[in-house]
């Protein structure tokens, strides 16, 4: 093990873990009702061999597990010290991904990332951006449909972007995502319904730059800031991360420093504290032209790697030179620092 790793965790808790678990979607192209959402979820399987490996370089015994039925018998025989919990969907489905924490806490089994309530909370968009709106943090005015006819919200103003209400990865965004009128907003909602049978939130697009930041916790929480590099498609009119550009563009997660002072770090802080987040998270925010940000997307234990695997964590965080091993290390010694499981008042103090 990394001596500087052994002698931190060593000197906090007494002992290092010998044995770390990483837990992985088991995916299967029947769960999904689209070639887009398997082909969003399909790498998690490389995501925690690669973190396996480091770990492995670090002189922890890893080994990974497929999170399905079978997940509790070979915890309970295999007895790891810690999980790190990269689940993102089960049998398909992204909001049954707080079962695997619950697994993880009925077996008494520490892990990484966002507890179950969070978990519940973050994979429903619209509960989300109810929950910032509660702490007045800035989102897009927005409306969620649950039929493509639902009467649309008069507050409401053109260009409109559709998205799933609990599917993340930018599954369903493309160029026929933004409207300008009722009509196309009608046939999107249709399209969207009709093959992922689940509600759609619709808000406000906001013109200007994609900025994503990541926060990771540690002795203190912090926040590192990227804008995305989104780039000039030929016959589209607004710039915004699309499934293409997220899974089949050659050149991914382009992203620059950005540097959004303290209102953005006290921004973010906030998202993280109110959706009951842990360890690390990652939040895409919109950058209009006169300055002001606003929350587009909000992702507790999202994708999880280093720059290689092209992941925006591994990716933002090497711009400030944080290794992927110093990133093990912290969430490791936050874990381990967490001697309760993650079950946080549903009512945040002082409203906070």
């Amino acid at each position: 093990m990394d001596q500087s790793l052994s002698e931190n965790l060593d000197s906090e808790f007494g002992e290092t873990p010998k044995f770390i678990g990483v837990l992985y979607s088991d995916v299967k192209r029947e769960y999904f009702p689209s070639e887009e959402q398997y082909i969003s979820e399909v790498g998690v399987i490389e995501e925690a061999r690669v973190v396996s490996e480091y770990l492995e370089k670090m002189g922890i015994k890893s080994k990974i597990y497929p999170g399905n039925s079978e997940l509790s018998k070979m915890l309970i025989e295999d007895k790891p010290d810690i999980v790190f919990n990269l689940v993102q969907s089960v049998k398909g489905h992204e909001e049954m991904s707080p079962t695997i924490s619950a697994l993880c806490e009925l077996l008494e089994i520490s892990y990484t990332g966002t507890g179950t309530f969070g978990l519940s909370i973050t994979y429903n968009k619209y509960f989300t951006k109810k929950l910032l709106e509660l702490i007045g943090l800035p989102v897009p005015r927005y409306q969620l449909f649950n039929t493509p006819n639902d009467p649309i919200d008069g507050q409401l103003k053109f260009p409109l972007i559709s998205k799933l209400n609990e599917i993340h990865g930018s599954v369903g965004i493309d160029e026929t995502s933004v409207s300008e009128d009722e009509k196309t907003l009608r046939q999107k909602l249709r399209e969207l319904m009709s093959i992922y049978k689940q509600p759609v939130i619709v808000e406000e697009f906001i013109v200007g730059r994609e900025i994503t930041c990541i926060l990771l916790e540690g002795t203190n929480k912090k926040v590192y800031s990227g804008e995305k590099l989104l780039p000039d498609v030929p016959g589209t009119k607004y710039k915004f991360a699309s499934f293409f550009y997220q899974w089949l563009d050659e050149k991914p997660g382009q992203y620059i420093k950005h540097d959004g002072g303290d209102l953005l770090r006290d921004y973010i802080k906030s998202a993280f504290d109110i959706l009951k987040m842990d360890d690390y998270a990652k939040f895409d925010l919109r950058l209009d032209e006169s300055g002001r940000y606003y929350f587009i997307d909000c992702n507790a234990n999202p994708a999880f790697g280093p720059k290689e695997l092209d992941i925006a964590i591994g990716t933002i965080l090497d711009l400030y030179g944080i290794t992927f091993e110093e990133v093990l290390k912290r969430i490791i010694t936050n874990t381990l620092k967490d001697e309760s499981f993650k079950v946080p008042s549903i009512v945040p103090s002082n409203g906070n």
